[in-house]
């Protein structure tokens, strides 16, 4: 089996300085699976409402991705509107509308539940957690959260990460969740709950890894062309998690070589609105990144 992700399908609205897009696809599940898939097969548990579009549902297919666990609910899809001035690294919410996904109680169908590659993405720790306990043995979870759970419901993410081999978290929500304002003190405080390692999203800046042996610092891929910034950890997310389902053994070299992977696939996905540029990408597009990478980043 492949790679499951739970997560959210969304209709977004995006405004930034190079455009502005309205009703398109978006959700943490969408961006990783369209990444993951250029590695692996991936499979989706989300819900969407009786509006989502037929063309957006072919978008998945088209790709290959499962959508045996995407539930179509009586009722609205999840909608977000949201705008980005130049500094890219700050959405500015206009309107969150959850609709159907407030209901949200993922049911993994019998099949999905011998995946071996789980990523949970960012939706209720309590969720996440229930959604493991479907799964039967996994080789590798990892998961994603943000600071409105941390303040919420900090115990049950806790809980969480003594299940888990990898947590994926911005700056903020690192300092946030392990009372630390130094990233590297923040990041073993929250190995001590459990995971294995700690992935630290620095957007533009980069990313940080953290393992109880050692650590790792890998920049971002330098773009001359941003237009929007939706969805880039998640995408991040999806490169990562596809490239170590490929690996056949997950060691600390094969875990940053996958780092490296999460840039190039996020580096993709801001050059266009939505999943636009994913749709159209190639493999030997990847490539051809991943061996520029290493040039810029030898020394």
């Amino acid at each position: 089996m492949g790679i499951l992700v739970v997560g959210s399908v969304a209709l977004d609205s995006v405004q930034t300085p190079f455009g502005k897009r309205d009703n398109i696809l978006g959700g943490s599940a969408t961006f990783f699976s369209f990444s993951a898939s250029f590695f692996n097969k991936v499979d989706i548990v989300a819900v969407v409402g009786a509006d989502f579009p037929k063309s957006d549902l072919g978008l998945f297919r088209k790709k290959g991705i499962g959508t045996e666990g995407l539930e179509i609910a009586g009722g609205n899809t999840f909608r977000w509107k949201g705008r980005y001035d130049y500094d890219f690294n700050t959405a500015h919410t206009i309107y969150t509308h959850l609709n159907v996904f407030s209901d949200f109680k993922p049911s993994v169908p019998e099949r999905l539940k011998n995946s071996e590659y789980v990523f949970l993405a960012n939706i209720d720790p309590d969720l996440q957690y229930n959604v493991l306990k479907q799964m039967k043995r996994p080789k590798l979870v990892a998961c994603d959260s943000m600071n409105f759970w941390i303040s919420t419901k900090k115990k049950s993410l806790a809980r969480l990460l003594d299940h888990i081999d990898i947590i994926l978290l911005n700056d903020a929500e690192a300092r946030q969740f392990s009372g630390e304002s130094n990233l590297f003190k923040a990041a073993r405080s929250i190995l001590k709950l459990g995971p294995r390692a700690v992935v630290i999203k620095k957007g533009e800046h980069g990313v940080l890894y953290f393992s109880r042996e050692s650590h790792f610092v890998a920049p971002a891929y330098l773009l001359e062309t941003i237009n929007d910034p939706t969805g880039a950890g998640d995408t991040f997310a999806g490169g990562m998690m596809g490239f170590l389902s490929r690996c056949k053994k997950i060691n600390d070299a094969e875990i940053r070589r996958s780092l490296i992977y999460g840039s190039i696939m996020a580096s993709f996905a801001v050059e266009d609105f939505s999943v636009g540029r994913l749709a159209r990408l190639s493999k030997r597009e990847i490539a051809a990144r991943y061996k520029h990478f290493r040039k810029i980043t030898r020394f």
